[in-house]
């Protein structure tokens, strides 16, 4: 029985721990009964594992030198589902809208192939089962503080993301910049309240806010080389109670992203300094805080070729594309900075449909045969690996 004939076999099985998985999420950094639930069932497996990271769970299949990791995220997102689906979220306000419940799923179901095949493994499969990927630091970072790659140390690591813009069970891959990095902006700028009758005995905040978001954009372009990706967006302000009252104090909030982490640089430089002179020119105190995110994720060359021959076995060549780099982000990168890595993107609109609700979109729901070709996938990679 081959790996893909045998996930097929054991789709029954999936389909039912996708949809627990799906009706019972939890947010980042709270996934205890997500946490027990994979804890369960690689038990039943006899699969070694620990929990890592408080809510996040390492598994280790196979035994030897070498080793390779795949890895998958397990959080949820603050969304109220309005999908209509039977098996819809139980827990008003919080939903898997990114697909996580299916990534966990494959990646369980790749222990179960990789756990059938045990002996045919040449070295030790990892398997990451990651928390907070929607919220900074990003499980990653901390479950790589917690020593999660040693002991032993993977070779390459492999993860995937359903991806609603691809048919069902295509596979997209790309090489090099793949997602962006991820910086969190917040402003406050301080003012000075007046009579809006009055405004010459105030200091308006909402009019420095309204400069320093025209200002910011000369950031992208005209500090920015046009062949280098990045993109400042302000996208939350806050100011004001009344229509005759100038206020005190407005907030803003916003995202810088890129895949230069030299322009990153610059750009928190840029921002802290021209916050300032840009407020200060109307009197007011301008404020901002840069909660530094997630670095770009960078596909290596050789893990993306690699994956990708293995794919053109799996899934044939014609269900094989480009994946077109996005300005998202992927808190993978922090995997990808330290090892070879690749992050390849698999295709879950149902068949028949040219368009479904994207990924964080309260009606987002994939097929779930993607789940077929996912965990074969990720199953035949990593005994593959071992055996190159």
């Amino acid at each position: 029985m081959t790996i893909s004939e045998y996930v097929e076999s054991i789709f029954p099985w999936m389909i039912e721990t996708r949809r627990h998985i799906h009706q019972h999420p939890e947010l980042s950094f709270q996934e205890h009964e997500t946490c027990a639930f994979i804890c369960d069932q690689l038990k039943t497996m006899g699969i070694e594992h620990h929990v890592v990271a408080s809510t996040g769970v390492v598994a280790h299949v196979g035994s030897g030198d070498r080793c390779v990791a795949l890895r998958a995220d397990i959080d949820a997102l603050p969304i109220h589902e309005e999908t209509g689906l039977e098996y819809a979220s139980k827990r008003d306000g919080v939903m898997h809208a990114c697909g996580h419940d299916t990534h966990t799923t494959m990646l369980l179901a790749a222990a179960k192939v990789l756990k059938h095949h045990e002996a045919e493994l040449r070295g030790v499969v990892k398997l990451i089962f990651q928390p907070g990927e929607e919220k900074t630091p990003g499980g990653a970072s901390i479950m790589i503080a917690e020593g999660t790659l040693t002991n032993p140390t993977p070779e390459m690591i492999f993860g995937q993301h359903i991806y609603p813009d691809a048919p069902c069970g295509q596979v997209q891959f790309v090489a090099g910049p793949t997602m962006a990095s991820c910086d969190e902006l917040f402003w406050t700028i301080t003012g000075y309240g007046a009579h809006a009758a009055q405004p010459h005995k105030g200091k308006d905040p909402i009019l420095a806010a309204a400069g320093l978001v025209q200002h910011l954009q000369s950031l992208v372009t005209k500090h920015r080389n046009p062949l280098v990706p990045g993109l400042l967006n302000v996208t939350s302000i806050h100011g004001g109670t009344a229509t005759n009252i100038v206020p005190e104090v407005v907030e803003m909030k916003g995202t810088l992203r890129s895949f230069d982490n030299q322009w990153r640089e610059f750009a928190w430089t840029f921002l802290e300094e021209q916050t300032k002179a840009v407020c200060a020119l109307h009197g007011c105190v301008g404020e901002i805080n840069i909660v530094k995110g997630y670095p770009p994720l960078i596909n290596d060359q050789k893990a993306v070729d690699f994956a990708r021959s293995v794919a053109s076995e799996v899934v044939g060549a014609d269900s094989i594309a480009d994946f077109e780099p996005k300005m998202w982000a992927e808190d993978f990168a922090y995997y990808s900075q330290v090892m070879p890595g690749c992050f390849w993107m698999l295709g879950g609109r149902p068949d028949g449909q040219h368009t479904m609700p994207g990924l964080h979109n309260a009606k987002f729901a994939p097929d779930e045969r993607a789940m077929l070709t996912g965990a074969a996938l990720l199953a035949e990679t990593a005994l593959r690996h071992l055996r190159a």
